[in-house]
Formats: C-alpha cells, structure tokens, sequence
C-alpha cells in the first residue's frame, strides 16, 4: 500500500483501489489530490499486472466536488492532459468503476460519471450543483450526462442543480449496481475481480469499442470494430482461453 496525505493506493490480485482521502473536506479536490490521482492513474497504467481500478472516497463520502477554499486562493485541481482530480479528461486502457457512498457532487459526479462503471450505496446523492455558485460543470457533466441519461433530465440537473438519489440514478442507467450503505468499496471490488479474471486484451478491446460506438455510424461501426477485435482473435490469449475452456481450468493470460 501507498499512503499520501489526500489518496491511498493499493492493489490486490490486480485490483487497483485509489481512495480520495480528505474525509475532513468531504474529499473535496484540491491540487494534492488531483496529483494523487494522476499517479495512481499512471501506475495503473504503466503495470502490467494491474488489470482494472476501483476509485472511492474515504469517510463515507466520494467527492464533493472542488475545494472552492482553494479555488478562492487560486488553485485548480486540474492536471494538464488529465482534467479535473487528475481524472475527467483522460481515457486510460484499463476499466474504472467509481464506488459512491455519501455524496458524488459537482466535480465528484463528474470523476464517477467519467468512469466506465458505478456502484453506488442506496443513501448516495448525485448532482451538478456549480449553478447554485454561479458555476457550471466544466469537468464534463454538461457533455457527459446527455449521452448517458435522457438530455431533458441531463438539462434539469445542469440547470437546477439539486440532487438526486443513486434509485433514481441507477433507474435512468447512469449507475450500474444500487447495495447498502457501506456496502459500495466492497461491491465495486467484487466487480473488478471479475473483469481481472478475464483476458486482459479482450477487456481492454471491448471496452474501447462500447465506449466510442456511440460515435460511429452504422456504416463504419463494422470496419472500426474489427481495428480493435481483429488483434484480440489472433492473440495468444484467444488461443490460451479456448484451451483452458476444453481442459476446464482457469486461464493464464499473458496479456499478449
């Protein structure tokens, strides 16, 4: 485990946990915190056995967004080439699940909703609440929400800026799993498991075509699609997967 003041990162059978750690701020993001992340990022991405991370907040909270106390003096929790908290403006290779307890407001909805997936504890509140202080969501909300809940909620909540449920979350498809408070670091790891378990070049693969289909036409999807799957099919690993299949043992995937 690697331990600094505002996150805490360890890893576990290729599980990365990052841990936004300012219970005290209610993890708001300040520059310390955005660095954090972008080497817990990098980390991630730079170690092969490293397969998925997990991003939660300590304290019961996930993130409340920016540290306006700091912003007041100044300072931005933005990294360049990396957004805001060092995460909303980067795609890494390796899947992100955003594990929410307590509050996932303002930037700290934006970092969970930049993720590839969301577990979320039945008390957690989301929101893009920036225009109650003459703000908006520029970490991505105001582009990211339309494209995964209907435009017309996405409008209400850019507009109104109150809060809604993680039922009501996960009722529009913006979050994947709803579990008991106290209950989302542990679920979200259980999800992670089981996507390291998996062929890491066919995860990494999979998750760049859902995640830019939505961008293709129908015309091209098929061409695109296969940039990525073709190297996937003549991998060692495909090869590796179907055997262990018919021996009926795990695989052992050497990413290649």
């Amino acid at each position: 485990m690697v331990s600094e003041s505002e996150v805490i990162v360890s890893d576990d059978n290729g599980v990365l946990t990052i841990m936004l750690n300012r219970p005290q701020a209610k993890n708001a993001a300040n520059k310390v915190l955005a660095e954090g992340v972008s080497a817990a990022i990098d980390q991630l991405e730079s170690d092969s056995n490293l397969r998925v991370a997990v991003i939660t907040g300590a304290g019961g909270t996930f993130c409340s967004g920016m540290d306006l106390k700091g912003f007041v003096r100044g300072e931005t929790p933005y990294i360049e080439g990396r957004g805001f908290a060092g995460l909303t403006e980067y795609r890494t290779k390796k899947p992100i699940i955003a594990a929410v307890e307590g509050y996932a407001l303002a930037g700290g909805m934006e970092m969970a909703i930049s993720c590839d997936m969301i577990v979320a504890a039945e008390s957690a509140k989301f929101g893009i609440p920036e225009v109650k202080r003459g703000l908006a969501a520029g970490a991505g909300g105001l582009y990211r929400l339309p494209r995964q809940i209907p435009e017309r909620v996405a409008m209400e909540l850019a507009l109104m800026g109150d809060f809604i449920s993680a039922q009501r979350a996960y009722e529009l498809g913006l979050i994947n799993r709803v579990v008991e408070s106290g209950g989302a670091l542990v679920a979200a790891q259980e999800m992670a498991a089981k996507i390291a378990a998996n062929g890491p070049l066919a995860v990494a693969a999979s998750m760049m075509v859902v995640g830019q289909a939505q961008d293709w036409t129908l015309e091209e999807a098929a061409q695109k699609q296969g940039e990525y799957l073709s190297p996937v099919f003549s991998s060692a690993d495909a090869i590796e997967g179907a055997t262990a299949f018919a021996e009926k043992r795990a695989p052992e995937w050497k990413g290649r």
